[in-house]
């Protein structure tokens, strides 16, 4: 008969698979909704041409003829975006009925998922970032609940192909790349440490995730925007429903200042910790290193962005440098260097 905590670890995996695949319906849903964006834009902007006809009308002629503008809440002339600075639509974006789907959909995957890691920690007897599997599907989790409730704030539904296809491949990868069964903690980790250190950990690789996908759609849009002004064909209309570029350079870099000052806190935790538990605070392990890189590049980039105008795509190719050295941290650092940080086989 298999114990109880044996019940709920099976259970853990179940679940976590359920809540992969209701992830991966929901990006299906959120990449469909970006499929039918020109129909979406089309009546947005019939909508919007509708309204601005009957003000017209009713202001009279005269007024009509200073009117010609278009007036504050269309679509700009340039880009056609129909997202302002705020991230904010211009006018609801039609029914959009594929994106609606797509945020129920998350939702129920992201219940699954809380469900999934709290059965893991039961079955565990602690906290369930003990280890790769643990650590990169609690972040996944995070990733989902963080984007969410942004949503209950702002319409960054367009945002939902790029976050929920991160958070599908990190479940992906966790259950087919690094399955771990329910066990105890190595000495080293049987600290109260890993709880302030490792959650805070997971927190900031979390919005390190949502910026790293920000960052990309800075780039596509800002190659879209030059495009448009040389006078070449719109090959990527879909981004009219995605901010500017710069309003997303912007939006990344605070959500990167904040992740930056928690990434801190984990480099300064990481070692008063290792000085607990290996009598010193520093000594140069390659985990160690990685993540000191990790912060020196993100130094760098808030650096450069706030004092030397390091705009645009450089700021963007910066913010996904900083990301892919912390998935270099996490997967190859973790499985091919020896070190006292190493996860391989945990």
């Amino acid at each position: 008969m298999p114990t109880i905590n044996e019940q709920l670890g099976a259970y853990s995996d179940l679940f976590m698979l359920l809540a992969a695949m209701a992830y991966a319906i929901a990006f299906i849903a959120f990449a469909w909704d970006l499929a039918k964006s020109n129909q979406t834009i089309r009546e947005l902007e019939s909508g919007l041409l509708a309204e601005e006809a009957k003000q017209l009308a009713s202001v009279g002629a005269a007024t009509a003829t200073t009117h010609q503008d278009r007036g504050p809440h269309a679509p700009a002339a340039d880009d056609g975006l129909l997202v302002n600075e705020s991230m904010n639509y211009v006018r609801q974006a039609g029914k959009r009925t594929a994106a609606r789907v797509g945020v129920s959909v998350a939702w129920i995957a992201a219940a699954i998922h809380v469900f999934a890691v709290v059965s893991r920690a039961i079955a565990a007897g602690r906290v369930p970032w003990g280890n790769m599997y643990e650590f990169l599907t609690t972040g996944a989790m995070v990733v989902a609940l963080v984007f969410l409730v942004v949503l209950l704030k702002k319409d960054l539904r367009f945002m939902g192909t790029f976050v929920i296809g991160l958070v599908t491949l990190m479940l992906c990868a966790a259950t087919m790349g690094f399955p771990t069964p329910v066990a105890h903690l190595v000495p080293a980790l049987q600290s109260p440490w890993l709880i302030i250190h490792v959650s805070i950990a997971v927190l900031a690789s979390s919005l390190f995730t949502i910026t790293f996908a920000l960052s990309v759609l800075q780039l596509f849009q800002a190659d879209r925007q030059s495009r448009l002004a040389a006078g070449k064909p719109d090959k990527l209309s879909f981004l009219r429903m995605v901010p500017s570029a710069a309003a997303l350079e912007n939006f990344a870099y605070r959500i990167n200042a904040v992740a930056f000052v928690m990434w801190t806190f984990t480099l300064m935790a990481g070692a008063v910790w290792a000085e607990a538990a290996w009598g010193r605070y520093w000594g140069w392990d390659t985990k160690e290193v990685w993540t000191f890189v990790i912060w020196v590049v993100f130094a760098g980039y808030l650096h450069a962005r706030a004092t030397r105008g390091w705009t645009g795509t450089r700021s963007a190719w910066l913010s996904i440098i900083g990301y892919l050295c912390i998935v270099f941290n996490f997967t190859v650092v973790n499985l091919y260097f020896n070190g006292l940080h190493s996860y391989a086989g945990v």
